[in-house]
């Protein structure tokens, strides 16, 4: 299976590896390992829960603040809903529903495509009107949720995209904690996300993207 995916990543990851060379959006990193508290497990016979994986269990939060924006959260995560292609750099990351529309919506089906290895079938487990939570489904190069919700805090619109995983398999774990290619490629992508937010807004970003992760140890 490995052999397969080598061939998908050069392009991907080429592009990616140049235009965060070239990017000018501030990143600030801080990685620790600590004490992970999963989430409630969502239901469904077909889910990778974090159970189900292998390797250290991994809490992952981007967050960033949106300085005098334009729209409120509710009007830009209704936005991400409607159309989640338009929030994601379209060079790394496609969302592809199942169903017969392109929306999100409770209960859905969808693969989160990306150069290499890391397509990702989900299904959407919860939805308010500022946020929805996806859960790995089996074949995911993880096991666990991801959720993505905005909220407004006076002047300012706060985004952040929170996850909680372990590697669905022992291959995932070499690609993203020993190799990190998954690691740079996901970083890449929920970083740019946050971008597209911003802009959604109609703000201005507030001291670039804050990454954090916790490892379990």
């Amino acid at each position: 299976m490995i052999g397969a995916w080598l061939w998908r990543w050069p392009p991907g990851l080429a592009f990616a590896a140049l235009r965060q060379l070239t990017t000018d959006i501030p990143v600030h990193q801080v990685e620790e390992t600590a004490q992970v508290r999963s989430p409630e497990p969502a239901t469904g016979a077909d889910l990778q829960r974090i159970e189900d994986g292998v390797g250290p269990l991994f809490h992952r939060r981007y967050g960033v603040r949106v300085h005098v924006h334009l729209r409120e959260a509710e009007t830009v995560m209704a936005w991400f809903m409607a159309a989640p292609d338009s929030m994601v750099p379209s060079e790394v990351a496609r969302f592809e529903p199942e169903g017969d529309h392109r929306d999100l919506r409770l209960g859905d089906d969808l693969v989160v495509r990306m150069p290499g290895p890391w397509n990702g079938p989900v299904r959407v487990v919860a939805q308010t009107p500022r946020s929805f939570r996806l859960a790995t489904r089996r074949g995911h190069l993880e096991a666990g949720q991801i959720e993505f919700r905005a909220e407004d805090r006076g002047t300012e619109l706060i985004f952040e995209i929170e996850s909680w995983a372990r590697s669905g398999s022992w291959a995932a774990d070499l690609l993203y904690d020993r190799l990190q290619l998954s690691k740079f490629m996901q970083a890449y992508l929920w970083v740019h996300c946050c971008e597209r937010v911003c802009a959604a807004a109609g703000g201005q970003m507030v001291q670039g993207v804050e990454i954090y992760t916790g490892r379990e140890g």
